[in-house]
């Protein structure tokens, strides 16, 4: 009897300092981070989280939970760990002996453009019994920018080509015959006549020459997402930014500076999207993460007040794109105004495939429907 007790004591001797072993020390030398991978995706294209869990101490963790929790719009699937309502909520749970460093993977879609953080991650830990937990929080910080998918860009073309017309041709948007620019890779939307059959014989692939532009200097695009509809026409104000992203990249792979301005919300810098006149790849990535941003969720700020002194600046050379879901009363009597001035633009109005807009009969030879599958 007076044995059993003994070993019953030290039975309980032994858990008392292990649990108190584990608590003192349980999250010295653990390394626990959680990061997205560092290239921004497009809307549809698959990314990667990494989980990185290292313990550099001789203690073994029988039990740790990692938890976290990131915006519903990462499609991570229905896996074992996970939950989503509001939030993707994740709870992963490692064994990690001594000096273990163990990383684990997760493959998600991004269903949605954006851009998503994770903040905070909780972790939770055990004794060798399972007896008692230890919880702590811990500060991450890693950003994913889900890119807006362009419109595509044949289809863009095709509908510049049969709107300009007349209008373009006055304004010089056409490319110079007798000014070479250089010579780069052939897209659905080039002329035939346009590919320069020594280097696609050179090269194997298709090329095509590169004119320049007669006097075209820059291109501005404005968009407006305003929707005070009670049922809000979420699809159009995306394919809206699909729109922006596909004219900018057009222009800017013709060498043409592009300029892009609309009433969106960024999420960090709480001011509507504003990108000055630039060229080149730089120039793309910042429309790029700047149309990522733009938060939705938030009220549209008022378009003419931000927006219409800088419309009116007069810029020999340039050409202004608009792109609305919406034919609000102040946004028409501003393009009309606009028009009345001798400006020349384009409007692209997006509207799902089953419905006909009613266009403003004053604007109607300057309007592109853009139908789209919801």
């Amino acid at each position: 009897m007076i044995k059993l007790l003994g070993i019953g004591i030290i039975g309980l001797l032994l858990f008392v300092i292990q649990k108190s072993i584990y608590e003192r020390l349980w999250q010295k030398s653990l390394y626990v981070s959680v990061s997205f991978g560092k290239e921004p995706i497009f809307e549809g294209e698959q990314g990667e989280l990494k989980e990185i869990i290292e313990n550099r101490k001789r203690l073994p963790l029988s039990m740790l939970k990692v938890k976290f929790k990131t915006d519903r719009h990462l499609n991570f699937g229905n896996e074992k760990g996970s939950r989503t309502t509001d939030q993707y909520y994740r709870n992963d749970i490692f064994r990690i002996g001594s000096g273990e460093r163990v990383t684990r993977t997760l493959k998600f879609r991004g269903g949605r453009r954006g851009y998503y953080t994770i903040d905070e991650i909780s972790l939770v830990a055990s004794d060798l019994f399972f007896l008692s937990q230890m919880v702590a929080d811990q500060k991450v910080k890693t950003e994913l920018y889900v890119y807006p998918r362009p419109y595509d860009d044949a289809r863009l073309r095709r509908s510049l080509i049969r709107m300009n017309g007349e209008m373009l041709s006055r304004r010089h948007l056409l490319e110079d015959p007798f000014e070479y620019r250089g010579i780069r890779e052939y897209q659905p939307y080039d002329d035939m006549r346009s590919i320069n059959w020594k280097a696609t014989a050179k090269t194997g692939d298709f090329k095509v020459n590169q004119k320049n532009y007669t006097s075209l200097k820059s291109v501005r695009i404005f968009f407006n997402i305003q929707d005070d509809n009670i049922l809000k026409k979420e699809a159009a104000v995306e394919m809206t930014l699909r729109i922006a992203a596909a004219l900018c990249r057009l222009f800017l792979q013709q060498g043409i500076q592009v300029s892009c301005y609309g009433n969106g919300v960024d999420i960090v810098t709480h001011s509507p999207f504003s990108v000055s006149p630039k060229a080149g790849q730089g120039q793309m990535d910042t429309i790029y993460r700047g149309l990522a941003r733009i938060d939705t969720s938030q009220p549209a700020t008022d378009f003419r007040e931000h927006f219409e002194e800088l419309l009116f600046r007069k810029s020999q050379g340039t050409f202004t794109y608009f792109i609305a879901p919406n034919q609000y009363d102040d946004f028409v009597e501003l393009l009309v105004k606009y028009q009345a001035s001798d400006n020349p633009f384009l409007w692209f109005y997006p509207s799902a495939s089953d419905r006909e807009p009613e266009l403003p009969e004053a604007l109607e030879r300057y309007i592109d429907v853009v139908h789209f599958e919801e």
